[in-house]
């Protein structure tokens, strides 16, 4: 009995902390558009992804795949702004929430396309990354340090 009370503290708690959603994130307005492909954020709640910056200004994505290719593009704002941020952010794929982006663990190659088709599907937990993984024929998970223009272009 004393070890099931354990465990039911410990899920409680554990839960608890999970369900923190990522500090500053703000809800897409209905006339937000994706900076990468024009297309309106609000329709996709599902993956909606953000940078925020210190000035109070943000950009909204409609996917984490068009979220890294913004912030991938030395040319363009993502990579001309980079310092100016103050947070990056995903939506978890099965709690759908905000989630710290640089903490995620995210699957490429698996079966479940996103607005814009193949994407990065983000977990805050690697067991819900691997379970996503074996579910949906991903063929790996990779941290955000592992996204690269490379890793991009096999979801084209």
């Amino acid at each position: 009995m004393f070890i099931l009370r354990i465990f039911i503290l410990f899920v409680l708690l554990t839960g608890a902390a999970a369900a923190a959603p990522a500090a500053g994130y703000v809800k897409p307005k209905d006339k937000d558009k994706c900076p990468v492909c024009g297309m309106f954020v609000y329709k996709y709640p599902d993956w909606v992804a953000e940078v925020l910056f210190k000035d109070g200004a943000y950009a909204v994505f409609d996917g984490a795949k068009d979220l890294f290719k913004y912030l991938l593009d030395p040319s363009g704002p993502g990579g001309k702004r980079r310092k100016e941020m103050t947070g990056i952010i995903v939506t978890d794929y099965y709690a759908v929430r905000p989630i710290d982006a640089e903490q995620a663990f995210y699957v490429i190659g698996s079966d479940q396309y996103g607005p814009m088709g193949k994407e990065l599907v983000p977990f805050e937990r690697q067991q819900d990354a691997q379970e996503f993984l074996k579910d949906h024929q991903g063929k790996r998970i990779i941290r955000f340090r592992d996204v690269t223009p490379a890793v991009l272009q096999e979801l084209e």
